[in-house]
This record gives structure tokens, sequence and C-alpha cells, in this order.
């Protein structure tokens, strides 16, 4: 089993088919989508290949170390997770394979209108063991 992180964000991957934002979606539309967001995760853990699963609130804020005392808090002027990540779900999976169709599913989630999003869905594998250097 292999875990897989898939990602959806809200900017920097190109534009889903179905491009219109969620805040001017119906309150239908949001009950759907979050429907389907909902049943695909039941199945995923039915079937022993969800590990969790959470939608991102908008606010965010950056934290550095800077010494002793108060770290200092920051909001830019870089790109932030806040703007770029909408939610994930982590997944344990057979293969990539698995996970990439995993991702194409969550790709078909219903948006405004009730169509397919279409969105991209960026899958990143959990990082395991660091390489090994042989000689």
């Amino acid at each position: 089993m292999a875990k897989y992180l898939l990602l959806k964000h809200y900017r920097g991957a190109p534009d889903p088919v179905n491009n219109v934002p969620m805040h001017q979606w119906t309150p239908r539309e949001i009950t759907d989508h979050v429907g389907y967001m909902q049943d695909f995760a039941a199945r995923l853990e039915a079937g022993g290949e969800l590990v969790d699963s959470q939608a991102l609130a908008a606010e965010g804020t950056f934290v550095r170390y800077d010494g002793e005392g108060r770290p200092p808090v920051t909001d830019g002027p870089f790109a932030e997770t806040k703007d770029l990540i909408a939610g994930w779900i982590a997944i344990d999976v057979d293969s990539y394979e698995r996970a990439v169709e995993l991702a194409g599913e969550l790709s078909a989630a219903p948006g405004a209108g009730g169509d397919p999003i279409h969105e991209w869905i960026e899958v990143r594998p959990f990082l395991t063991a660091p390489p090994t250097i042989s000689e």
C-alpha cells in the first residue's frame, strides 16, 4: 500500500472546465457538491482506502521562528496555501494508478449547474524513507 494526498486547489492549477467560483453557486449546488465529496470519502472508507479528508477554511497565517521571544506573523507577499489549497484527501492505495483513478473520480464532483467541475486534482505521494546512497 502507498499513501497519496489528493489536493483540491483554489488557484495554481489550470482552470477547471466548469470554472464558476463556489461563492457564485446556489445553495443546492453547494449541497450537491458537499454530498458528492462525503459519498466519495465514505466509499473510500468502506474500501479501506481512506486515511483522512478535510476541507480547509480560507483563513490562515504563516509563522516563522525568529529567535527567542514571540515569533513574527506574516501574511504575504508570497503565495499562501490558504489561497491555493481548498482541501485534501489522504488515501492508502495499492498503486499509483489507483491514486490517479480516484483523482479522476474526485475531479467529477458537481459544481455550477450540477455539471461536473472537471477540476485538476494534484496527486502527491507521501514521502516514505530518504533515498539510500549506494556506491
